[in-house]
Parts: C-alpha cells; sequence; structure tokens
C-alpha cells in the first residue's frame, strides 16, 4: 500500500480504486501492443529551462523535451499541461488536430505523473507564458501511483525523508536544497585545488577506530575472520600521508558514527578534512573563514544569511576566543586564576554544574563551555586552545600544556569545524592513547583505542602540520536555511516502518 494519497480524483474515488484504474490502463496498453515498459530511449533536443531563457531565438523552432506530466486542463478539444524535467516545468499545449482522433484519445487516458516524450514548436500563449504546440507525443513510463498534491505536517515530514524520489518530484524548493550541496561540495574541492592540495580516498573499513572520540560501527570481515570498524573519522590516515611526503591532502567523504539522531546528527554524515605540513591551527583559521565566505558568496551572492528566522553575517573577520576567554564572558569563571583542580571543582559546583571527585581542570573548563556557552555562539566564533583531556590528537600549548592547539568553529549554536596543530610527538601521542584506552576500559564507548601502526608512522617523523575538518551536512544546513540535517541528506537514516 504506498504511503502519498493525495489524488487530485472525486472524493467517492479511495486508493484501491485509483490503483486499480491505473492498472487497467497499463494492462489495456500492453494488450494493444503499446507497453510503456519496453521503449528504451527518448532523444531530447531542448530542456524547458533553455526553451524559456532562450525564447526569442528558439520561438517557432521544432523542439522534443521529455518529462512527467505535473497537471492538466481539458479545453475540450485541446488540453493544457505541465511537464517538469531535469531543469524545470513548461506548458504544452495538446489538439485533437496534430495527433488526430485515435493518439487525442490515447492522450486523454495519460495520467498526472505519467511520463511524456514530446515533440512541437515553441510560441507564446495570449497570456504570455512560453509554450511547446505538441505534434507528437510518446507515453515513456506509467505512473502506477498517484503523486501527493502536497505535504504538510509531521507525519508528511517523515515521509518526505522515506520517500525522498516523491518529495523531489512535488517540491521544487527541495531539488534547490541539493543542487546547492553539490555546489558546496564543489565549492569546497576547487578552493583546496587551488592552494594547491592532493584529494585522496582512505579506507572506510578499519581494523582499528580512531581520529575522533565516537562510537563506531562494527562490522564483520568473514574472510580474515576479524571484526572491522567503519570509520569514524579519515585523519589518522590522512597524517600518514603527510609522514609519506604528501605535504597538502584532503578527502571529501562520509564517515559513520553509532550514536544519537537528532536535529544536528545522522549515523552516516560528509566532511573535508584536509591537513597541510608547515601550518598550524591559526593557518587553518584563516583558510576555513575563506573557504566557507567565497563557499557563501559564490553560491548565494552574499555572506549575510537568514537561519531560521534569524540574521548570521559570515563577513570576515570572525571572533576569536580562547575557551577560557569565552567562559569567563558567559558565566564569570576565570579558569586562569584557578590555582589547580579542586579550586576548579569549588567554583563550577557555584554555577550549578555537577561535579566529580576525579574532574580535572580541563574537563571543568570543557563541561563549562559545553552547558553554558555554547548555545551562545549565533555568530562565527573560533573557540580555541581546549583542554588536553578532550583533544587526544592535538599539540600541546607551549604557554600552557594543560591546553592544545584546537579550535572549534561554531555558527547557529553548532561545531561546523574542528581544526588543530597535530600532535607529532610520538611519546606524548603513546600516552594520549593510553588515556582513552583506559577510558575504554572503564565503559566509554567513545573512547579511542591504541593505533600501534600511527605511532610508528609518528616516530618516522611527522612535520608540524595543521589539520582541520569541516562539516559538509551543516554547512548546507546553513547555506539552505535548513532546520534538519536529515533536510539536506538525500537518504538519512530512518527507523524501518513497522510491517
Amino acid at each position: 500500500m504506498p504511503e502519498f494519497t493525495n489524488e487530485a480524483a472525486s472524493p467517492e474515488q479511495d486508493l484501491s480504486e485509483i490503483l486499480q484504474i491505473r492498472r487497467d490502463k497499463l494492462k489495456e496498453l500492453q494488450e494493444g501492443g503499446q507497453d510503456p515498459f519496453t521503449i528504451t530511449q527518448f532523444t531530447q533536443t531542448s530542456s524547458s529551462k533553455e526553451i524559456k531563457e532562450r525564447f526569442e531565438q528558439m520561438e517557432n523552432q521544432t523542439v522534443s523535451v521529455a518529462g512527467r506530466i505535473m497537471s492538466r486542463r481539458n479545453m475540450g478539444k485541446a488540453f493544457f499541461c505541465d511537464l517538469q524535467d531535469g531543469q524545470g516545468r513548461i506548458q504544452l499545449y495538446v489538439r485533437v488536430n496534430e495527433l488526430g482522433e485515435e493518439g487525442y484519445a490515447s492522450f486523454k487516458k495519460y495520467d498526472i505523473g505519467d511520463i511524456l516524450g514530446v515533440t512541437g514548436y515553441v510560441f507564446k500563449t495570449r497570456m504570455g507564458e512560453v509554450t511547446i504546440h505538441v505534434q507528437s507525443i510518446q507515453l515513456l513510463s506509467k505512473s502506477l501511483l498517484p503523486l501527493p498534491e502536497k505535504f504538510h505536517g509531521l507525519k508528511d515530514q517523515e515521509l518526505r525523508y522515506r520517500q525522498r524520489y516523491v518529495d523531489l518530484i512535488v517540491n521544487p524548493e527541495v531539488r534547490r536544497i541539493f543542487e546547492i550541496r553539490t555546489k558546496v561540495i564543489r565549492a569546497v574541492r576547487n578552493y583546496l585545488d587551488g592552494k594547491g592540495y592532493l584529494e585522496v580516498e582512505t579506507p572506510v573499513l578499519n581494523t582499528i577506530s580512531g581520529g575522533a572520540n565516537a562510537r563506531p560501527f562494527i562490522t564483520h570481515h568473514n574472510t580474515l575472520d576479524i571484526d572491522m570498524y567503519m570509520r569514524i573519522a579519515t585523519e589518522l590516515h590522512l597524517k600518514r600521508l603527510v609522514v609519506g611526503g604528501l605535504e597538502r591532502v584532503y578527502e571529501v567523504g562520509r564517515l559513520f558514527r553509532n550514536e544519537g539522531m537528532d536535529p544536528k546528527h545522522n549515523p552516516e554524515f560528509t566532511t573535508v578534512e584536509f591537513y597541510q605540513a608547515y601550518a598550524d591551527y591559526h593557518d587553518m583559521m584563516d583558510m576555513t573563514e575563506e573557504l566557507i565566505t567565497n563557499a557563501a558568496r559564490d553560491i548565494l551572492g552574499t555572506t549575510k544569511l537568514s537561519y531560521q528566522g534569524e540574521e548570521v553575517d559570515l563577513t570576515g573577520p570572525w571572533k576569536r576566543l580562547t575557551m577560557a576567554e569565552a567562559v569567563k564572558e558567559h558565566t564569570g569563571l576565570d579558569f586562569q586564576t584557578f590555582s589547580g583542580s579542586e579550586e576548579a571543582r569549588d567554583a563550577v559546583k557555584g554555577i550549578g554544574l555537577p561535579v566529580k571527585g576525579t574532574d580535572t581542570w580541563g574537563d571543568l573548563l570543557y563541561r563549562c563551555f559545553d552547558e553554558k556557552v555554547e548555545d551562545k555562539l549565533l555568530q562565527p566564533t573560533f573557540i580555541l586552545d581546549h583542554p588536553v583531556e578532550v583533544s587526544p590528537l592535538a599539540k600541546r600549548c607551549p604557554w600552557d600544556p594543560r591546553l592544545t592547539q584546537r579550535f572549534e568553529l561554531f555558527i547557529t549554536r553548532r561545531e561546523m569545524a574542528n581544526a588543530f596543530s597535530e600532535l607529532n610527538d610520538p611519546v606524548d601521542q603513546r600516552e594520549r592513547f593510553l588515556r582513552q584506552v583506559r577510558l575504554r576500559e572503564a565503559g566509554d564507548e567513545e573512547a579511542g583505542m591504541m593505533d600501534e601502526d600511527y605511532i610508528t608512522a609518528l616516530e618516522y617523523g611527522l612535520p608540524p602540520t595543521g589539520g582541520c575538518g569541516i562539516g559538509i551536512d551543516r554547512l548546507v544546513m546553513l547555506l539552505t536555511d535548513s532546520a534538519s540535517i536529515r533536510d539536506v541528506i538525500l537518504f538519512p537514516t530512518m527507523k524501518p516502518l513497522e510491517q
């Protein structure tokens, strides 16, 4: 039973009757030797967009277009129809005079949603609408399910995600979102290519889960008889390549994290990660700001956006704050004045946050930021110098070894990018990994694993390196004013429907 049921039919017709009528029409066609599903090709000479944009040059010219019937209006001896192709919609004028009685009778039996190929000449109606005067018509595919007239309400929102193919047919604004998504990815590639970066591909399946703190998906390789992990980040392999002498590399790819689902999170999502030898996190900040600002300007023609009713200004330079400065600004707590973890615990208790006896100065700084600051960051803001406890792959700050040379970019109260001056000390890295292992043994399923091969790579020598990851889906959400990550992923993860 189909889920979209808004057929433009008389009230007394139920869905089963509509379905049967369409199947009967198909059977009649097949029995008459006109099975549309046997047709393999139709030559298009033009698109709806081209015809409309170049009407003066194409007026009275014969064109062939193909697409889906979206509406039709019976004028007796003629029909006006809207045909939708991959570029938009164009009006058709269909008359019995051109098709003949038999052809016209066949056309009258076509349904909204059917896919046609038509040939005719271009003209403009008295109302000024560019139209194709149809001279021949061919049914290329029969639609056996009715299209909805529109979507509304929460239930229908879920169906839009489940049946994206129908969503794309009936909602032109959805097509625009995914056109912008493609442009965003192209803009990212063009920017990095222009900076001399090499695009590479790294494994999706790994024997170790690493590169981020996240719970992985686990699968099993039958031939090797081992469990494997779908990647949660591309970082460790990309830095191996920098060790190997590929000094500027990037990858646009899917990551997989076995975590919760909400408007900001989908179990599989897309990022770009890029790494540059002899650079640091300040270089990555400059590049991130330039990349996103250029993308907005090139794709939308502006750096001033409206996101969910709030104005966001991407015009640089963007605000830069250390995490300690941001926490002080929003809570009044100055972590740089605390003598140690005990004093920090007492202060954090005072602003109503939970505290454990094992919490360190760095744990508490991060908790204050996460609970009291992040949801205040509407405008683009770089938050610098994160605690070492939450940054196992970032280089320590020489001026304060409790902190790392790391930043996160926040826009519209959500993380958009994460970057480090990469930790290249193999001894320190091993100790960081061991701490992650201890956390994992204590029950933290998001903690990382020991990666001996990566330590080996560092022992050969990783040059000073800056690295950054940007969430493609969240960037597209921003540039398309989309409230949910599901709106910008063609086929988001969905719970199966109960049978």
